[in-house]
């Protein structure tokens, strides 16, 4: 569908009652706390050694600022902000360069004005350079896309159950009987709302498990809410908390290496809720989301934060909950700044166990890798190269996530890329799509592959019964199958070449309605929600259409949609008489002029053609007819 579909836009721009847009934005608030979102103030101020109430701030300044980067990126303004439901979080794979740029500079709040004066001129690199990555988005095609956001989910697990199992540190503890209980009843609960309910409760079945769990966990002591009565009502963040921000080469470059990377993760994201949503993603988009990004990183090094990137959980819970409001997000947003300043809202929110959030993290890091299954399941997977991509991405993405001490084989300016399975899965998926697809010669195509059963010899087929011989050969069709009980009336075939006069005489025979209707059942050419058998997916894959760019599939797509107004049947094409997507799209314009008497019967030659290629894919010794 596209992004200019009218109910798409309005199911991004819809404004639920105000009761369910604060219970739903708290909802990703928490999601948001499942991902990690304290975890990096709480890793660069032990490593640096500092005091707690600059922990205390930083926390504060991590809150305040993810809020205005998920408004920034839902709401939007001018050409900043994707405006999709978005929820902005901190970038893990930052944490390790900011430790490194804060001890080379000294160390403790000191070493922290290098790194924050790193962050805002990154932050606003990325907001000039935006729209150069609009540029690449050609260069994510599903096999990249969904190789990508598989990734993320399955990266994500691994957090997920380290939380269900006590969280890090001295409470991590797998053996503990009551961590799995809280973990698996929380999932539980989920998935009961799920069953039992289709309305308003199952979109807010994460909140619900995540309060049941936390209640459970109450009444048998194993959490309190001590903090929350030490926490004070009012922490402000004040810009350059830790003093004037101050610039050096060395630490820009290492920020701007995080910031390419998160721009991957980011744009994966766009592409994951877009496919939620059923909209295509458009270069616009990407370099909207990219000045989102660059604003909202520079406003955070003012603020002594952190780079920040799309949060995938968040993705998946909104489609958890099917609920894709745009507003909903800034809602999430607001609170998100109300914690920052507010932090006795924030130690209710901190008090929810480890194992509860794991719980329920363990469902929304899982949907993310299903949205990912659902952009892999059209690509074309006869094509060797795509089942490469997927396979070495994921493959080298979960070697660095298992074992991650493995960084420690390269060099130390390297292990920002192989610290993180994310990143690595993300270049190998980026980086074999361009050497396999758009290196060397043009449309390179393997040949097609040979069909998954033997080839039927002729005697068998003469042995065959009617209803065998239907079910042998429906494939040569796109729909009804009387011309092929007519062929099987011509037996025995004295010869493969006898069979095709028997197919054809029996095909050409066919009565104008029959024609009509078999017409009819053709799919359009390279559509998205084209499932039509092997024989099809391999006819398109030998011209190209199986993987197409996003602009070359919406000319494909304005030339199908204007075949089918003027004719008002789909646009049939022997693909394979094609060499590609060029030769595909001349050919269409070309028929467009013609009258509706020769349009109908070029068409129905086009079929005949096809249904001869997709007979020497079945019978031996068989080629297709030259004519």
């Amino acid at each position: 569908m596209s992004a200019d579909d009218p109910t798409r836009r309005d199911a991004v721009d819809e404004v639920p009652p105000a009761g369910k847009l604060v219970i739903y934005g708290f909802q990703h608030v928490l999601a948001f706390f499942a991902g990690g979102a304290i975890v990096i103030p709480i890793l660069l101020a032990s490593s640096l050694g500092l005091t707690g109430g600059q922990l205390v701030h930083l926390i504060n300044a991590a809150l305040l600022t993810c809020g205005i980067a998920t408004i920034v990126q839902s709401v939007g303004f001018w050409k900043v902000g994707v405006r999709l439901p978005l929820l902005q979080g901190v970038a893990f794979v930052a944490v390790s360069p900011m430790i490194a740029i804060s001890l080379d500079a000294g160390g403790g709040a000191e070493g922290l004005r290098t790194v924050y004066g790193a962050i805002i001129v990154c932050g606003l690199i990325t907001f000039a350079i935006a729209p150069l990555f609009a540029r690449v988005v050609r260069y994510f095609p599903p096999v990249v896309t969904g190789s990508v956001i598989t990734i993320i989910g399955l990266a994500l697990l691994p957090v997920a159950a380290v939380s269900a199992a006590g969280g890090d540190g001295p409470s991590f503890d797998p053996g503990n009987g009551r961590n799995m209980a809280y973990a698996l009843g929380t999932l539980a609960v989920i998935v009961l709302l799920h069953k039992v309910s289709r309305g308003f409760l199952a979109t807010i079945g994460v909140l619900l498990g995540l309060a049941i769990g936390t209640t459970a966990a109450w009444l048998l002591g194993d959490t309190d809410f001590g903090e929350v009565g030490r926490a004070d009502w009012i922490g402000l963040s004040t810009p350059f908390q830790f003093g004037v921000p101050q610039l050096s080469l060395g630490p820009v470059i290492s920020m701007m290496i995080v910031m390419l990377i998160t721009a991957v993760e980011t744009t994966g994201a766009v592409f994951a809720v877009s496919e939620i949503l059923d909209r295509r993603v458009r270069g616009d988009d990407i370099a909207r989301a990219m000045r989102a990004d660059g604003l909202s990183v520079a406003v955070g090094g003012v603020l002594n934060s952190f780079p920040y990137t799309c949060f995938s959980e968040n993705v998946g819970l909104v489609r958890i909950t099917g609920v894709t409001s745009r507003w909903v997000i800034s809602v999430a947003g607001v609170f998100m700044m109300l914690l920052g300043l507010v932090p006795k809202f924030a130690a209710i929110v901190t008090s929810i166990p480890a194992p509860v959030l794991g719980g329920a993290s363990l469902a929304m890091f899982a949907m993310v890798s299903v949205v990912g299954f659902q952009i892999l399941s059209r690509v074309d997977f006869h094509d060797h190269r795509n089942s490469l991509i997927v396979a070495a991405s994921i493959g080298i993405a979960m070697y660095v996530t298992a074992v991650p001490d493995v960084k420690r084989a390269v060099p130390e300016w390297a292990q920002i890329f192989v610290g993180s399975g994310i990143t690595l899965g993300a270049v190998t998926a980026i980086g074999l799509n361009l050497v396999l697809h758009h290196l060397g010669p043009r449309r390179r195509r393997p040949a097609p592959d040979p069909p998954s059963t033997t080839r039927l010899p002729l005697e068998h087929i003469n042995n065959m019964t009617r209803e065998e011989f239907r079910t042998s050969f429906a494939a040569l069709f796109q729909g009804p199958t009387q011309a092929i009980d007519r062929a099987y009336e011509l037996r025995p075939f004295a010869n493969a070449t006898d069979l095709r006069a028997a197919l054809q005489e029996a095909y050409f025979s066919s009565s104008n309605d029959e024609l009509q209707q078999l017409l009819s059942c053709y799919p359009d050419l390279g559509g998205p929600s084209v499932v039509c058998g092997e024989m099809s997916t391999r006819d398109r894959s030998t011209a190209g259409l199986a993987q197409l760019p996003r602009h070359e599939q919406v000319r494909l797509d304005e030339l199908t949609r204007a075949y089918r107004e003027r004719f008002g049947f789909p646009l049939v094409m022997c693909l394979r008489d094609q060499s590609h997507l060029k030769a595909v799209l001349d050919r269409g314009q070309q028929r467009l002029h013609n009258t509706m008497a020769q349009e109908r019967h070029t068409a129905v030659l086009e079929v005949a053609r096809i249904a001869d290629h997709r007979l020497s894919d079945l019978v031996a010794e068989t080629n297709p007819d030259p004519r």
